[in-house]
């Protein structure tokens, strides 16, 4: 029998055979669900843009833009102002960034870079993860009853010998921005350094060999190679805690201490706008729900804004140290 080439490859045209028209049906109808759902997203969000900005229209009307640079909310006299509450907002996740940022990179560093055995790093990483799934408002009892009178003497000491320095100009006297924001810190951990982790496994592995063939040291691959590799990623998790921190709501309105303060004291007590929105709500009248659904709008802008600006740092990046246009 004569061996045939043609014949044999042509028997295996299924290899290379164009699509079917069953598997244009389900390419089809894949695409056509995830458009609907991208779609459906977007109008959801814009059902809820459209319906905050219906409920908080009279306010915005009544206080236009000194509802955001007001001082004071009295609902006796209608006066409504937010900007104690936008700084509180802002400050407290910058602090709680700078914390849960610090850690959340280092941890990932510590689980991706061979410094400790495969089976450890597995349960190092289970334990973080568990962190993300403990309840906001048992993180604010065990700030009231542990975090805050662990704080207090080295507050205090701070107080007295630095008092003179604006970040410990006040007495922590109870809830305030200190224990508010290492809460956050702990709440936005696991977001961080689980995004950053992944980050660092995504690169391969020949780039480390390479920069070890060159010479570097550990340290030098870890802080010259793998960080401007993983850095989009890593901004990526940063975003996403700084957004998880700007919403947080429980924790923070039992923590914070819920006053119009404007302080740079990390012991002073203050207010954000989520805690607002949780604290005012349930006793609100008609006018105070206008002046709360105004500031459930300012803290969607917020967000918006953050998310936009860490989306344009994260591309930027990506050009910069990984070649993506």
């Amino acid at each position: 029998m004569v061996y045939d080439p043609f014949k044999e490859a042509s028997s295996d045209r299924t290899l290379s055979a164009p699509p079917s028209a069953t598997e244009y049906l389900k390419d089809s109808t894949f695409r056509f669900f995830a458009y609907f759902c991208a779609l459906f997203i977007i109008l959801l969000v814009a059902y809820i843009i459209i319906e905050l900005g219906s409920q908080a229209l009279p306010a915005i009307q009544k206080h236009g833009l000194g509802f955001i640079t007001g001082t004071t909310w009295d609902t006796n006299e209608g006066i409504f102002g937010v900007l104690p509450e936008i700084w509180g907002t802002i400050y407290s996740s910058l602090i709680a960034l700078l914390i849960g940022g610090v850690f959340g990179v280092g941890i990932a560093i510590f689980l991706t870079q061979s410094f400790v055995h495969a089976k450890l790093e597995v349960t190092f990483r289970t334990i973080i993860e568990l962190l993300a799934a403990i309840p906001s408002v048992v993180y604010g009892l065990w700030g009231i009853y542990v975090l805050i009178p662990l704080l207090r003497p080295g507050a205090d000491w701070l107080h007295e010998t630095f008092g003179w320095f604006p970040l410990f100009g006040t007495e922590l006297s109870g809830p305030g921005l200190a224990p508010a924001s290492l809460v956050l810190a702990i709440m936005i951990l696991p977001t961080v350094a689980a995004i950053s982790a992944d980050a660092f496994r995504r690169i391969p592995y020949r780039v480390k060999e390479a920069a070890y063939g060159m010479g570097a040291t550990k340290w030098e691959v870890i802080l010259k190679v793998m960080l401007p590799t993983a850095s989009s990623g890593i901004l990526a998790g940063l975003v996403l805690g700084f957004g998880r921190a700007l919403g947080e709501t429980m924790a923070l309105a039992m923590l914070i201490g819920n006053v119009n303060n404007i302080s740079l004291s990390l012991f002073a007590p203050a207010n954000t706008l989520a805690s607002l929105l949780a604290s005012t709500f349930p006793e609100a009248g008609e006018l105070e729900v206008e002046a709360l659904m105004y500031a459930a709008l300012v803290l969607l802008a917020i967000t918006f804004v953050v998310n936009v600006a860490g989306l344009a740092v994260q591309q930027y990046t990506m050009r910069k140290f990984e070649g993506k246009k």
